[in-house]
């Protein structure tokens, strides 16, 4: 049973039908369906339809095709490469598929698979690179949903990048031997600084590395990815993030970046733990930029997964100087801050129109010096307060900000591992805030949100901080309940 259930009813290829007659027949959106489909080529396309609805025309008129006012007649298929009958009359469509058959050319009816010689997939073009999805009728909204998925991850310069490795195919197999010298070529032409230039839109210099390598005269190139992991949830990471980890043959994380995140890399990639967390950094911000330095010089393509938005608290300043310094090439790759997935979380407004119109992030470890920072006065006249990593100096804060002038009685939002399927919410007042450093159960990253938009928030499923030291339900436990 497993044998029979793994194998395959129809046999997956693609048909060339470059500058040949492709017939469609039809009025409604079956038959505009199939020609945005088709037109995805560079088929001739007949659409026969003698009473096209407007859908249809509209469709047409996008493509720059128009319909052929004609009644059903088996000559309008004569020459034809491929038939769609998409009438939407039974009937109509089976007599067609018969005519078709007759003249031995491939026959598709719309929703009548035992009428079917093909089956379309769901499509995903990057032109010449094209990637079909069936399911063999089973479920054609599952083959969209991949489609949608695999679209997401694809660089939208991949077909580019393909046209271009076209020009270097016939040098490759002149000058390069059969074997490991073209694999290596390949690799690096798909994966390294060719890639990455055509996906800056830099054709030109993704032109002249080409050749230089084909040459033998362009040394591996290292290239590091400084990438925003997100507060954990690895659907938050972002599309590009994803592209990176892909290509990268090494991934350098904090302790703070989930294992379900770092998973998210190409297999054979090495994995590289750096620490970062407060009490078990287990290498130092300068061992971590000579280990970026040193990967960027043996020609590693390197990403730098560090949690949050690698701009926000995460110390990269003093990466890209050791990068810069070192003409390693790098880049951005923002990422989902904590604060914002907080207020996600608590459905929480952090800017509101007459309450709050500036926001603030910073640490708690900034109110714990002698002198009052500037921004302080900004929380005082209505500004959203989000303080990271604020459990162990909550007393403090709270001190400091109703010395400032904060009415003890705000209202204020505490997350606990944000994003994430094992997230806790609290909420309470600027005055409960010092319960926070009691809680000593919430060994994740806490995020203090601040101000007057805060009462704002839904509270539905949070736990008052001044409720004692038990240990709430995890946010997504309260809400299935």
């Amino acid at each position: 049973m497993a044998t029979q259930s793994a194998r395959l009813t129809t046999f997956p290829a693609f048909m060339r039908v470059d500058a040949r007659k492709v017939a469609i027949f039809g009025n409604g959106a079956e038959a505009a369906a199939k020609a945005r489909l088709v037109a995805n080529t560079s088929a001739n396309i007949s659409i026969y339809a003698d009473a096209p609805e407007a859908e249809l025309i509209d469709s047409l008129a996008r493509l720059g095709l128009e319909p052929v006012p004609a009644a059903y007649a088996a000559s309008q298929m004569d020459g034809a490469t491929l038939v769609f009958a998409a009438t939407g009359d039974a009937a109509l469509d089976r007599k067609i598929v018969a005519d078709a058959r007759s003249r031995h050319i491939p026959v598709n009816a719309v929703d009548q698979p035992d009428y079917c010689d093909f089956l379309t997939p769901a499509l995903v073009n990057r032109a010449p690179v094209a990637i079909a999805i069936g399911t063999e009728g089973a479920g054609p909204v599952l083959a969209q949903m991949i489609r949608a998925r695999i679209d997401q991850m694809l660089s939208p310069s991949l077909g580019t990048l393909a046209r271009l490795a076209q020009d270097y195919r016939a040098a490759v197999d002149r000058l390069l031997p059969r074997g490991v010298a073209r694999r290596v070529f390949w690799r690096r032409f798909f994966e390294a600084d060719v890639a990455t230039h055509v996906d800056n839109g830099d054709i030109s210099e993704a032109r002249r590395i080409a050749t230089r390598m084909l040459r033998g005269r362009e040394p591996a190139p290292g290239h590091i990815w400084l990438v925003g992991a997100g507060p954990g949830a690895e659907d938050l990471l972002t599309l590009r993030a994803q592209r990176a980890m892909m290509e990268a043959d090494a991934i350098v994380y904090d302790a703070l970046v989930p294992e379900t995140v770092v998973a998210l890399g190409r297999r054979d990639a090495e994995r590289i733990s750096v620490g970062k967390r407060k009490g078990c950094h287990s290498k130092s911000q300068n061992q971590i930029n000579e280990l970026l330095v040193r990967l960027g010089r043996e020609g590693k393509r390197v990403v730098r997964l560090k949690s949050g938005d690698p701009l926000i608290f995460g110390r990269v300043g003093e990466e890209m100087a050791a990068l810069r310094d070192a003409g390693v090439s790098f880049e951005i790759v923002p990422g989902i801050t904590s604060a914002l997935a907080a207020a996600a979380d608590f459905q929480l407004p952090l800017t509101l129109r007459g309450v709050a119109s500036s926001l603030v992030f910073t640490t708690g470890h900034d109110l714990t010096g002698a002198a009052l920072p500037d921004w302080a006065r900004l929380a005082v006249s209505g500004a959203t307060l989000c303080v990271y990593m604020g459990r162990t100096v909550a007393a403090s804060v709270a001190a400091r900000l109703i010395d400032a002038g904060l009415p003890a009685d705000m209202t204020v939002a505490i997350v606990e591992n944000a994003s994430r399927r094992d997230r806790r919410l609290f909420h309470g007042t600027l005055a409960d805030l010092p319960a926070l450093e009691h809680r000593t159960e919430l060994a994740g990253p806490v995020m203090v949100v601040i101000g007057d938009a805060v009462a704002g928030a839904n509270f539905e499923h949070s736990t008052s901080i001044a409720a004692g030291q038990q240990s709430s339900a995890p946010a997504s436990q309260t809400q299935a309940a």
